[in-house]
């Protein structure tokens, strides 16, 4: 090399900025915005009845529409939101789950309709359920039937969509969920088992090889950033060696881990939220500094996530942010810079080690798919694990257990720091959908549903017909109708138990209050705790209700995906002392208020109703004008305050006060 050449540059990892609102057609104008800004990849995030298989006039779509995504119910929609986008020249990230053949379909129609070569389109559907029943919630159908579509997907993707990553297994939320990187590592290999497993029998053998090249992953960068990176070497070295020894995959190049990761957004704080840069840009570290165990996608969350849904700047600060690293930073020019160093192979050994024993407790019960109450259960531990060590400051996290005395943030001055969602896109999203439905050929419909319904009755592909009812202008909730009737529903376990738990050290104080209150109540203090909607984040759900539990109340959580309906007449079956909701989908103004209309209606003015969710503080005053008698977020991480709180509401002298 002459003395002025310069090195060879490493191509940059895939830009791409998780977004989606309102309608698609904001969307869509979002999207051409960020490419315009330097994007190089699309990350589509849809709405949650999108997500969970509702159109948008559902009951239980109701102040959830285009909330934290775009809301998707027809191949209108679709064609919309990537409208003057060619698909054929993009790469296109789906962050869906239960629906994703659905949506899938969808696209396929939209890329038909541009002219475009459906067998040159590039992206990925997430597509992984499993991680849906352990953390994120969006599941529809049981685990066997979903696993079936999952592999459903990735076989007519071989066959028509040789580009496409038909899975990402996204141990994104498992950290989200409470996860030790041993767990993440663990419950995402094993998932990835699970559907290779199945997929075996679906795929010719000389073409399974590949399909195993074709698995991507979706990971989590925490801010334990040595530990984070040294994980992503370990989800390298051990997706090696499971392709090598269990599969007998022989080519190096399919049992390459090739993963995106979002950097995590559990860690970022309400408090001093200007601090949550700082996290973002060292999270995103650990998924680049690494050359053997980089990203291939990196998207980044917004500093204000935590306060609500981000505005187009706030995305734009965090594409900058990557650009800076790959463009002005000389990271790309250098080989792997950890390579040979003894602190990260012994860490790296450990984890692996670890991630090895768990995986072989899995096994021993009969895979990911038979041990999905056991992987809840252990998440919801080292999720209460996690909080005990923030509320016993042995994690000291900025701004929240130390050094909570600052300046007023100027990022949040005027309009509070994040982008609101017009409540009238609701109605106009309803008002297209009904319009949608009566200018297509119905007959045509029902047609196209019907035999998508044989076609799952039978066992077979159900991408052909999902396509067929795709482009005659079937709707989501129809598909996922006809997939809710052959297969049933399921309600995914909570891992909270009701059982009297013995994990009472730093609990005496609350447990006698408790004692105290149920002895003046004439019974055991009763606390409700309930999800409405369809957020499925119930990790605070989960939290609550297992210190609730330790702290000697009667709880009943039942899960996620709810209706005020049902939760009143749980709270008069139950005869609930205090009701506890938790909402994290900005949903909190509609579905509040009529879950209070409905206690009064009830007669149940008595009943002290808390919520918690990220709720901006006029929402706040606005949920207490209905008659909410606490209102909790993210700042508020000390779980024994909140207990204390509920024991003074119960307590019958405080009810009468």
């Amino acid at each position: 090399m002459t003395q002025d050449a310069k090195p060879a540059k490493d191509k940059p990892w895939l830009f791409r900025t998780y977004a989606g609102h309102s309608t698609a057609k904001k969307s869509n104008e979002l999207y051409r915005s960020n490419l315009s800004k330097g994007q190089t990849g699309l990350s589509v995030a849809f709405d949650l009845p999108t997500q969970t298989g509702y159109d948008s006039d559902h009951i239980l779509s109701k102040g959830e529409v285009g909330k934290v995504g775009v809301p998707v119910c027809h191949l209108g929609d679709m064609r919309a939101l990537f409208d003057d986008i060619p698909l054929e020249k993009m790469n296109t990230s789906m962050t869906i789950n239960a629906t994703a053949p659905w949506l899938l379909s969808l696209y396929i129609a939209v890329a038909e309709e541009q002219g475009a070569d459906v067998s040159a389109l590039q992206g990925t559907v997430q597509n992984d359920l499993v991680k849906e029943y352990l953390s994120r919630g969006t599941y529809i159908c049981p685990p066997k039937p979903s696993l079936a579509m999952i592999t459903d997907v990735a076989a007519y993707t071989r066959e028509h969509l040789p580009k496409w990553n038909p899975m990402n297994v996204c141990s994104y939320h498992l950290q989200e969920a409470g996860a030790t990187p041993e767990q993440e590592l663990a419950f995402a290999l094993a998932t990835a088992i699970a559907v290779l497993d199945d997929l075996k029998k679906k795929v010719p053998a000389e073409a399974f090889p590949e399909m195993v090249g074709r698995i991507s992953f979706f990971v989590n960068a925490g801010i334990r950033f040595v530990t984070e990176m040294c994980k992503m070497r370990a989800f390298t070295e051990l997706w090696d060696e499971i392709t090598r020894d269990r599969y007998g995959i022989e080519d190096a190049k399919f049992r390459r881990f090739r993963y995106g990761v979002q950097v995590n957004s559990l860690g970022l704080t309400e408090q001093q939220p200007e601090n949550n840069v700082y996290r973002i840009l060292i999270e995103m570290l650990a998924v680049t500094l690494s050359k053997n165990a980089r990203a291939r996608a990196v998207q980044l969350p917004a500093w204000n996530e935590a306060l609500g849904l981000p505005r187009p700047w706030d995305q734009q600060w965090s594409l900058r942010m990557q650009q800076i690293m790959a463009y002005e930073t000389d990271l790309l020019e250098f080989g792997d810079l950890f390579e040979g160093n003894p602190a990260v192979t012994a860490k790296v050994e450990v984890l692996k080690d670890g991630a090895r024993a768990e995986l072989d407790t899995l096994d021993s019960m009969g895979g990911a798919i038979a041990a999905i109450d056991y992987m809840k259960g252990r998440l919801v531990d080292s999720n209460a694990a996690r909080i005990n060590r923030i509320e016993a400051e042995e994690t000291i996290v900025v701004g929240v257990n130390r050094w909570q005395q600052g300046e007023p943030s100027p990022l949040t001055a005027g309009d509070g720091g994040i982008m609101v969602v017009d409540p009238a896109m609701e109605q106009d999203q309803i008002d297209r959908l009904n319009a949608w439905r009566v200018e297509r050929d119905e007959g045509a419909v029902q047609l196209a549903l019907g035999a998508l319904r044989d076609a799952a009755k039978a066992g077979e592909n159900i991408m052909p017909a999902s396509i067929a009812a795709a482009k005659v202008g079937a709707t989501t909730g129809e598909w996922a109708g006809i997939m809710r009737k052959v297969h049933g529903e399921y309600r995914g376990p909570t891992g909270v138990s009701r059982s009297p738990s013995n994990q009472t050290e730093g609990l005496e104080d609350i447990r006698e209050a408790v004692d105290a209150a149920s002895t003046q109540l004439g019974r055991r203090l009763k606390f409700l705790v309930g999800k409405p909607g369809l957020d499925g984040h119930s990790n605070g759900a989960e939290q609550i209700a297992f210190r609730a539990r330790d702290c000697g109340m009667d709880i009943t959580y039942d899960g996620i995906r709810l209706t005020p309906e049902q939760i009143v007449a749980k709270a008069i079956e139950d005869q609930a002392h205090v009701v506890g909701l938790s909402i994290l989908s900005g949903s909190h103004i509609p579905l509040i208020e009529e879950l209070m209309d409905r206690m009064r209606a009830a007669g149940l003015d008595h009943v002290p109703v808390v919520v918690g969710g990220i709720i901006p503080d006029e929402d706040a005053a606005r949920l207490r004008g209905f008659g909410v008698a606490r209102v909790y977020t993210p700042k508020d991480f000390e779980l024994n305050r909140i207990m204390m709180d509920i024991v003074a509401l119960a307590t019958p002298s405080e009810a009468a006060a």
